[in-house]
């Protein structure tokens, strides 16, 4: 399947994981695949991802931001995080940084419903859906729930 048909079935799933979801949100956002609310440490690290270079995973899981997020706070919310579930950690707790990764780019926003969402260089930061294995990156690019979603590198760089 080329990169048109990859990016065509990823938006479907995405768009049936917002249909499925309704109009509201449940809070706990669970870990589908990658990015969600969990009580451990959340330990960001690099991978390589062929055709964009190294990019932030969570345990392995492509990370992206969301353009509309303008590095300020999460927009991302309800329906939408059922397709993009943002990376969220527990009150009191702080995300920390492994090989490339700079421990000075991490923070926490606030995000839906009282949880923290982990943020990369101001930008929070979420997961697809459709990424079921390490090392996929089918939200590269693309234009859902209101903007592009793009990956982030160790030096805080959006690859467009």
């Amino acid at each position: 399947m080329g990169r048109l048909g990859w990016i065509l079935a990823a938006a479907s799933l995405g768009l049936l994981a917002v249909l499925a979801a309704g109009c509201g949100t449940t809070g706990t956002v669970s870990r589908v695949g990658g990015a969600g609310l969990r009580g451990g440490p959340v330990i960001l690290s690099a991978e390589k991802i062929p055709d964009l270079g190294t990019v932030l995973v969570d345990e392995g899981v492509t990370l992206y931001v969301f353009a509309p997020d303008r590095a300020t706070e999460v927009t991302c919310k309800g329906p939408c995080a059922s397709a993009w579930p943002p990376l969220t950690i527990a009150p009191g707790q702080r995300p920390s940084a492994s090989g490339a990764v700079r421990s000075e780019l991490l923070g926490t926003d606030p995000g839906p419903e009282g949880s923290r969402v982990v943020t990369y260089a101001g930008w929070p930061l979420y997961s697809f859906v459709s990424d079921t294995e390490p090392g996929e990156a089918n939200g590269q690019n693309v234009d859902l729930n209101g903007g592009y979603w793009y990956v982030i590198s160790p030096a805080g760089k959006i690859i467009r």
